[in-house]
């Protein structure tokens, strides 16, 4: 059998290790045979491909980024479709095909395998979003580097008597900001599933600074304030037709200095929580995934993706990792919220 790879939709720490994992399985294991897809879904609509052997994932479960490159095409946009796709597929004489990505790439193939395509999922999204598998490879390794930062910005607050605050990513769930402040001591963590006013916000910021401390406020990029409709968005909408979010805490920073007095900065780490080699857990998990995927390929389970559950894997339907996103639930922000200020 000769499979396509694709990875699609942002960047995220442990894609290489999931290319890893397919091809070493696939080869070994279940004679399977590996192209990968250049761009995401763009090569796969444009046909550019390269092929997989052993040789060329060599070393790379260690390495950032993908070897494949990525894209946030929309395959139904332009020349793409089921019908183009199909053809590109049967030209190059490729049976079946490995989507990993977010919420939009399994959407995407979602609607290509209701048309007649074969296509097997890896979840990947470092928002950790995604409701059908307890965990996500990438947000382990966001959550380190976002509370790395936020000790350092904890120095320059402190020499400074400043509030800082950290904007992470988090679109519409705050499970960095959630784990990243917890992990950094935040004097107060602001995410979208929760509704914040900014006078609980100065309290927080003011209890913090009567004690003598410099406050950190941790931010998710998707934090809409009480007196607000919508997120911050100021550039735009993506190829799938979301807004591109970013900037929040730019716009907060200078309306806590406003209410309190106290010197705010923001810092908005934005792609950095991309970057970089991932961490262990989510070099182990992308591995894990990788395989099984190899596994769902030769067992036929079309239209469904590999999920973990607990500690083992698991094959899903994609419409019960699209039905929902996983939100930080009440408890578990209002036991965070106990040692805000």
């Amino acid at each position: 059998m000769r499979i396509g790879i694709l990875t699609s939709g942002g960047d995220c720490p442990g894609l290489n290790a999931v290319i890893r994992g397919i091809v070493l399985k696939g080869t070994e294991i279940n004679d399977q045979e590996f192209v990968g897809f250049r761009g995401g879904w763009r090569g796969v609509v444009k046909s550019d491909l390269i092929e997989l052997g052993r040789a060329n994932v060599r070393g790379i479960a260690k390495e950032g980024g993908t070897i494949l490159g990525t894209s946030r095409t929309n395959p139904f946009e332009g020349e793409g479709g089921p019908e183009r796709i199909q053809a590109n597929m049967e030209r190059e004489g490729i049976d079946a095909i490995i989507a990993i990505g977010g919420e939009g790439t399994l959407a995407a193939a979602k609607r290509l395998t209701d048309a007649g395509l074969k296509i097997v999922g890896v979840p990947k999204t470092i928002d950790n979003d995604l409701d059908a598998t307890d965990y996500t490879f990438g947000f382990d390794t966001a959550v380190q580097i976002a509370t790395d930062a936020m000790d350092r910005l904890r120095t320059t607050g402190d020499s400074h008597s400043r509030c800082m605050v950290a904007e992470v990513m988090g679109r519409h769930v705050g499970w960095i900001a959630l784990h990243s402040g917890m992990a950094a001591g935040a004097h107060a963590i602001l995410i979208p599933e929760q509704k914040t006013t900014m006078d609980e916000v100065r309290g927080w910021v003011e209890s913090a600074n009567a004690r003598g401390r410099s406050p950190l406020v941790v931010v998710a990029e998707g934090f809409i304030p009480g007196s607000a409709d919508d997120a911050h968005s100021e550039r735009g909408l993506d190829a799938f037709g979301r807004p591109r979010l970013g900037g929040i805490g730019e716009r907060l920073a200078p309306m806590i200095e406003e209410m309190t007095g106290i010197e705010t900065r923001a810092t908005t780490l934005g792609h950095i929580q991309r970057g970089g080699v991932p961490s262990a857990f989510d070099r182990v998990l992308a591995t894990r995934l990788g395989m099984a995927a190899s596994d769902s390929v030769q067992a036929g389970n079309w239209g469904q993706m590999v999920a973990l559950r607990g500690t083992e894997i698991e094959n899903v339907g994609f419409e019960e990792a699209l039905g929902k996103l996983k939100t930080v639930p009440q408890a578990r922000y209002d036991e965070a919220a106990q040692l805000f200020g």
